[in-house]
């Protein structure tokens, strides 16, 4: 009989996430951007932060709160969010107010086997810069 007091739970190993750190910064360079990018754990705690040069500092902790927004709900993407909230004056006023939450681009989750492992944030871009350099450092990992 399994032991219900313990949850198993799978996290995103360091070398996996320089990976992913690697691959979004060579995207980044491609698109010829200098940006911060940010790869948690499921708690949202960071494995690895990158600022490249010439990246401004707040974009640190942007990238950083990206990818806790996405561990912290359990894999849901920085841009699904404002669809969400837009329509509810109440959320929007209320909701937003919520610490480190962010309802914009460029925080991803990185899922094995279709289990959330852990979170990508990337922040220095426009929103779409910041999500698709994100996504080719998910994409890394083979399928994602």
């Amino acid at each position: 009989m399994p032991n219900t007091d313990v949850i198993p739970a799978n996290v995103l190993s360091l070398d996996a996430a320089r990976r992913v750190a690697d691959a979004a910064v060579a995207a980044a360079h491609a698109q010829g951007i200098s940006v911060c990018i940010a790869v948690c754990d499921t708690s949202g705690e960071p494995i690895i932060t990158v600022r490249m040069d010439g990246a401004p500092r707040l974009c640190a902790g942007v990238a950083l709160n990206k990818a806790y927004t996405v561990a912290s709900f359990n894999g849901m993407p920085t841009h699904a969010w404002w669809p969400l909230l837009a329509d509810d004056p109440a959320l929007v006023h209320s909701f937003t107010e919520t610490p480190r939450l962010v309802v914009f681009a460029g925080g991803v989750p990185v899922r094995v086997d279709g289990a959330v492992v852990g979170a990508v944030g990337v922040s220095g871009g426009s929103s779409e810069q910041d999500r698709a350099i994100a996504e080719a450092g998910v994409e890394s990992l083979g399928g994602s």
